[in-house]
């Protein structure tokens, strides 16, 4: 099967997918307690008022003829207003969104970089000293609250030794870069503007070591578990007898391999991390959409809390499309199965 057919079918369940989420959320929001129409038009609005704002929400008409108005006004690119700041959804989450995932790359570049040599190290010391270490580290990783995490990063980094910022994405003195992408980092050094390089840097480190070191575990345990596979392969030890170096053998052969069956699982935690993000968001006071959700919870927003939902799940699927697509590339086999 060509790679452009198997791109035409993901692309397809894609649409499914996104439709599902839509229509279960859609459901969600009308069995929730709470009168959309009367937060909108405030507490002490008159029945007549409420009821125009009804009318105008289209929340007078049957529910069939909502959800597919809903669907229609999604296709185009419309969320509806956000009840809670009174701005289109879909402006907020243009500026939001960025946020999240810029703290989701560097939370995964930090479980990566660190993650990957750490599961190779375990893999080939395997019951020694520092397999156990890195073991130790995995189960750690995995458990650790994600709130308590950051507490603590902020105590010790913000609080006690005072070498970084505790909340926020950027100085409020220097101020966010001219936007060109909505990552701050990139955005600074597209134009060139350094100081704010840096200062977006140093805000992102603690948030992104907290996520980070919450997906460390699971990179390590992959890497760890697909290494010793390989390790055990006829041609790792054909290539062993051959008079290969242990680091030709490692780095060459086996970690090369190993990283194959390794992509899905990163892929599936970068977006997981989309999600996860919504407490270090919290804790660190990071203007992204995790922090946008929360609040929106608490005021009961449900156009800003339908449109997180839709387009999270429509990044997380869009990841896993592209992860598969790589796996492909790297497995040609894999189209047979596609």
């Amino acid at each position: 099967m060509s790679l452009a057919n198997i791109i035409r079918r993901r692309l397809l369940l894609l649409i499914l997918v996104v439709f599902g989420v839509t229509l279960v959320t859609f459901a969600i929001s009308h069995m929730i307690p709470g009168d959309p129409a009367r937060m909108m038009a405030g507490e002490r609005a008159s029945d007549e008022i409420v009821e125009k704002m009804r009318e105008n929400l289209g929340l007078n008409k049957p529910v069939a003829v909502q959800y597919a108005i809903y669907v229609g006004q999604i296709a185009r690119g419309d969320f509806g207003t956000s009840i809670r700041t009174q701005r289109p959804v879909i402006s907020d989450i243009k500026k939001f969104f960025p946020a999240t995932i810029e703290l989701a790359l560097a939370a995964m570049l930090f479980a990566i970089i660190v993650g990957v040599p750490l599961g190779v190290i375990s893999a080939v010391s395997k019951d020694r000293l520092i397999d156990h270490l890195s073991r130790s580290i995995s189960v750690v990783g995995i458990s650790t609250p994600a709130f308590w995490l950051g507490l603590l990063m902020i105590l010790v980094f913000y609080g006690q030794l005072g070498i970084l910022p505790g909340s926020g994405r950027i100085d409020g003195v220097i101020g966010p870069p001219t936007t060109i992408t909505g990552f701050y980092t990139i955005d600074a050094a597209l134009t060139g503007n350094w100081p704010a390089f840096k200062s977006a840097v140093q805000h992102l480190i603690l948030p992104g070591l907290t996520l980070g070191f919450l997906h460390l575990g699971v990179v390590t345990r992959q890497i760890r578990s697909a290494m010793l596979e390989v390790m055990s392969e006829d041609y790792v030890r054909t290539a062993r007898a051959s008079g290969l170096s242990r680091r030709q053998i490692i780095y060459g052969h086996a970690l090369r391999n190993a990283l194959i069956p390794s992509i899905t699982m990163i892929g599936l935690a970068f977006g997981d991390l989309l999600y996860g993000a919504v407490l270090t968001e919290t804790v660190f006071a990071w203007p992204g959409m995790g922090a946008y959700v929360v609040q929106s919870i608490s005021s009961l927003d449900f156009p800003a809390i339908m449109a997180f939902t839709v387009v999270a799940s429509t990044a997380y699927v869009l990841i896993n499309l592209f992860v598969d697509l790589i796996y492909m590339v790297l497995d040609p086999q894999i189209r047979e199965v596609g």
